[in-house]
C-alpha cells in the first residue's frame, strides 16, 4: 500500500512529492495520465518558467524536467487515469496493465485545469479543421514539428494567450490578431504593448469573436465591434484561457465543491472535506502561475506530512469564510483559530476599487485598501490570533 498517492504530475504534484520526500515519507506514487510528466510547461518552449519557486528563468521544457528530476525517490506511474475517487481516499485506476485499487493512507489532487472549448463559449459557425487550443496547438508546434496554420487570430488576452503568440512566433506562424471583449486586455497592460509593439500583432479590445468560417478548414471569422460586424480572413483559431479546474473525477464524488471556484473546497491546510484527501495548485482554482501551483504544492505536502504524524487539528475546528461584495470566490473556504497566521486567497468578479474587510459578528478584523481586476490574485493575511472566538468570516470586497 502506498502511502501517499499524488493525482498529476505538474508542478504542483512534483513538488509535493519532492516535499514528502524530503519530510521522511518512503513511499510516494505519482499517477499522470499523459505518457510524460511535467504538466503544461512541456510544450512551453519559450522562456519565463521557474523564476517563483527555483529563481532561473528556463524554458517550459527544462523546467519540467527539473521538476521530475528533483521528484526523484517517488515512484511515477504515467498513462494511468484515475477513474474513481471513493471516501478515505480509496482509488480505482485504469493502466496500460489494467484496473487496479489503491487505498494510501492520504491522497493529494493536483490535476490541474483545463482551457474552456469552442463549444463551451457558444462560438457559432461551421466546423472547419484548424481551430485549436492552446494546449493543443504547443503539442503540435513543439512534440510534433507541425505548422498547423499560418495567419490564425488568437482568441483571449489572458497570459496563457501570450505564450500562444511566442509558440506562433517561435514556429514563424504570424497571428492576424487578439481578440478581446473587454475594454482591455486581461493579462497586465505591458502584454498589450508587447502584442502591438514588439510582435506585431493587432490587439481588438470590445470585440467579440461570433462566428468561424470555412469549410474543410478555416478561412476566416466574424467578429462584432460596437454592434458592427466584419470578416477577418485568417487560416486557423487558438482558442486560449478561460480555465477551469480540472474536476470532472471529483463531480459525484465524496467532495464538496466550490461552486465559484469549480474546485475542492479546502481548509487553511489544504484538506478537502474528505480528510484523507487534499488538493493543490490550479485545481483549486482558475488560473495561477506554475510558481503559485508549486509553491501550493509544496504547503499541502507540509499538512500532509503533519497529518501523517496526526498532529494536523481536527477537521471540524474550521470555520467557514465566505465571499462578499464583488468577490466572485475565496479560497480556503474553511480556517482554523489558533493555526496561526492565514493568507486568504480572492478574485474579484469585476474591476473594483475599494476595501477589502474581513468581518465577523458585525466586526472588520482586517482591512486594506485595494484596486482589483477580474482574474487578479486578491490576497489578505488573518495574523495570529484575530479568530479567536470567532465562529464564521466574511471576507467582503466594497
Amino acid at each position: 500500500m502506498a502511502t501517499t498517492v499524488i493525482i498529476g504530475a505538474g508542478p504542483a504534484g512534483l513538488t509535493a512529492a519532492r516535499t514528502l520526500i524530503a519530510g521522511g515519507v518512503t513511499d510516494v506514487t505519482i499517477l499522470e495520465r499523459n505518457p510524460e510528466a511535467g504538466g503544461l510547461p512541456r510544450f512551453c518552449g519559450h522562456l519565463g518558467w521557474g523564476f517563483f519557486d527555483y529563481h532561473r528563468i528556463w524554458s517550459g521544457p527544462a523546467y519540467a524536467r527539473r521538476l521530475v528530476a528533483d521528484a526523484r525517490g517517488a515512484t511515477l506511474r504515467t498513462n494511468v487515469s484515475v477513474t474513481s475517487l471513493g471516501p478515505g481516499g480509496v482509488l480505482e485506476i485504469s493502466t496500460p496493465q489494467g484496473r487496479e485499487t489503491l487505498t494510501p493512507r492520504a491522497v493529494l489532487l493536483a490535476a490541474g485545469i483545463r482551457e474552456t472549448t469552442r463549444a463551451a463559449r457558444l462560438i457559432g459557425g461551421t466546423r472547419p479543421w484548424g481551430v485549436v487550443s492552446t494546449g493543443a496547438f504547443q503539442e503540435m508546434v513543439y512534440a510534433g514539428g507541425q505548422m498547423p496554420f499560418r495567419r490564425p487570430v488568437v482568441l483571449g488576452t489572458e497570459l496563457v494567450s501570450f505564450s500562444a503568440l511566442l509558440t506562433a512566433r517561435h514556429a514563424g506562424i504570424r497571428p492576424v490578431a487578439m481578440i478581446e471583449e473587454a475594454a482591455r486586455i486581461t493579462a497586465r497592460r505591458l502584454g498589450d504593448l508587447f502584442a502591438r509593439h514588439i510582435l506585431g500583432v493587432p490587439v481588438l479590445t470590445r470585440t467579440k469573436l461570433v462566428s468561424i468560417e470555412g469549410t474543410s478548414r478555416v478561412d476566416g471569422v466574424i467578429v462584432e465591434e460596437n454592434g458592427m460586424q466584419r470578416r477577418i480572413d485568417c487560416d486557423g483559431v487558438i482558442v486560449t484561457g478561460r480555465f477551469a479546474p480540472e474536476a470532472a473525477l471529483l463531480r459525484g464524488g465524496p467532495l464538496a465543491l466550490d461552486p465559484a471556484t469549480g474546485g475542492p473546497q479546502i481548509d487553511s491546510f489544504y484538506r478537502t472535506s474528505d480528510p484523507a484527501i487534499f488538493a493543490a495548485g490550479n485545481v483549486l482554482r482558475p488560473v495561477e502561475h506554475s510558481g503559485q501551483a508549486a509553491a501550493e504544492g509544496a504547503a499541502a505536502a507540509t499538512a500532509m506530512l503533519r497529518d501523517l504524524a496526526g498532529t494536523l487539528p481536527a477537521p471540524a475546528d474550521a470555520i467557514p469564510v465566505t465571499p462578499a461584495g464583488a468577490l466572485r470566490y475565496v479560497y480556503p473556504q474553511r480556517v482554523f483559530r489558533d493555526a496561526g497566521a492565514i493568507t486568504l486567497y480572492a478574485r474579484a468578479s469585476q474591476a473594483c476599487r475599494g476595501t477589502l474587510r474581513l468581518k465577523a459578528e458585525g466586526r472588520t478584523l482586517v482591512e486594506r485598501r485595494i484596486d482589483a481586476l477580474p482574474e487578479r490574485r486578491i490576497t489578505l493575511t488573518i495574523p495570529e490570533g484575530a479568530l479567536k472566538k470567532i465562529c464564521r468570516v466574511e471576507l467582503e470586497l466594497a
